[in-house]
């Protein structure tokens, strides 16, 4: 790994777009984004759909969340593997995580919140959900630009049909130390896209092409491809490697939105993209069954687990 570096990830303002938008803008922001990806592997979105009153809301509520006692925090279960309550161990002893699925839907979002607070909080469904649908439009905008580029902008439908959004919440324990402690180790995530969001206690960096690690700013939406999109794009794309660095006495919180192949969705890339110069890099595979092996011990000896899943 390299050492932390002073530069700084591509910023793009997607305001005044939608998926319905062809103009000179769409077009010189989707040039911004597939230069973005080619130079850094991921960027910094821009995005006022997401309010500042909506973001502080959304701390407030986290906060109120991990305050819960742990018993509660522990109804927070999933029949997926990890996409449930994560509770601090050996691996990760600072850091917590509590996971809504399809959090952009208000009566998942509702469901939750009767789970965690039997007697009701409704500022915690509206606002979770709020934040997850307005960031699931910077995904489908980012995600069309994508295809488009790639020239298979045929299989939109078919790709965000079969995709649906994950939010995690996360809290990070301070070190209490000015001595920089592993909040959460460098890795890839496993879906088609990932959106974070942190609060004023930064702590996530993104690893360059070169090996660097850079800071990503305060209050930024970091959009970083994930394991899927690198396998379903055939190399085109790379997953953004991350991790979260931690310093002081300053709880972090965070959340990310991940857009997932649904269950039983069979990740493949393309006829389109596959050709002499660019052979088939990864055998077709199932989303869940993938994140089975994701985080077993043997996926942790490879730097890229979805190669050793299913390289071809």
């Amino acid at each position: 790994m390299g050492s932390e570096t002073t530069l700084k990830l591509p910023v793009i303002d997607f305001n005044n777009l939608d998926l319905d938008c062809k103009n000179s803008k769409w077009e010189e922001v989707k040039y911004q984004v597939v230069k973005a990806l080619n130079e850094y592997g991921c960027f910094e979105a821009v995005f006022d759909k997401v309010p500042l009153d909506l973001r502080k809301s959304l701390f407030v509520v986290l906060k109120e969340l991990f305050d819960l006692p742990h018993e509660t925090k522990l109804r927070n279960v999933h029949e997926i593997p990890y996409y449930g309550y994560l509770g601090k161990g050996p691996r990760s002893p600072l850091y917590e995580s509590i996971g809504i699925d399809e959090a952009n839907i208000l009566e998942n979002a509702e469901s939750m919140e009767k789970i965690l607070w039997p007697e009701g909080y409704p500022s915690f469904s509206k606002v979770v959900q709020a934040f997850s649908e307005k960031l699931s439009e910077l995904d489908q905008i980012f995600r069309k630009m994508v295809l488009e580029s790639l020239g298979v902008e045929k299989y939109l439908d078919e790709h965000m049909n079969t995709s649906n959004y994950h939010m995690r919440a996360n809290q990070y324990t301070p070190p209490q130390t000015e001595e920089e402690k592993m909040g959460v180790s460098p890795h890839t995530d496993g879906g088609y896209v990932t959106i974070l969001h942190q609060n004023e206690v930064q702590g996530l960096e993104v690893e360059a092409k070169d090996g660097k690690w850079i800071k990503p700013s305060p209050h930024s939406f970091v959009v970083m491809p994930g394991d899927c999109f690198y396998a379903w794009t055939n190399g085109r794309l790379t997953a953004a490697f991350h991790r979260v660095m931690l310093r002081g006495n300053g709880k972090r919180y965070s959340a990310g939105l991940f857009s997932n192949p649904r269950r039983g969705y069979i990740v493949k890339a393309p006829d389109e993209l596959v050709d002499e110069e660019h052979p088939l890099q990864f055998k077709p595979f199932e989303f869940i069954e993938f994140l089975d092996y994701y985080h077993t011990e043997g996926a942790r000896e490879h730097r890229i687990p979805l190669k050793a899943y299913c390289g071809a």
